[in-house]
């Protein structure tokens, strides 16, 4: 299945279940894998407002703020993903994030 399609797909469920975060987390991970990177940020800050605690959609905001060219709004994305990570127990995804910061510090 092409990125494209994955997009498709999920924009069809988004608009059955448009309240649901996992979903604009799927859509924002195939914006992503089709390089279209301002849109996944569009998708991963909406799965952030409908779930404020989901650390994997902070960690995809801060990839796709990356790809976009935002370095500064990427970094601060992992910081707040980090934070709620903490906070829900979600170690994995935390160290993710960490390693992911500190390669764009490096930067």
């Amino acid at each position: 299945m092409t990125p494209e399609e994955k997009i498709a797909q999920f924009k069809e469920v988004a608009e059955l279940m448009p309240d649901d975060p996992v979903v604009r987390l799927g859509l924002g991970s195939a914006y992503l894998e089709a390089s279209q990177a301002e849109d996944a940020v569009r998708e991963f800050g909406e799965a952030i407002r409908l779930k404020p605690d989901y650390t994997a959609a902070h960690r995809g905001l801060g990839r796709a703020l990356e790809k976009a060219g935002r370095p500064e709004e990427a970094e601060a994305a992992y910081r707040k993903g980090i934070e709620v990570g903490r906070a829900t127990g979600d170690l994995q995804t935390v160290k993710e994030m960490e390693v992911f910061l500190r390669r764009l510090e490096k930067q």
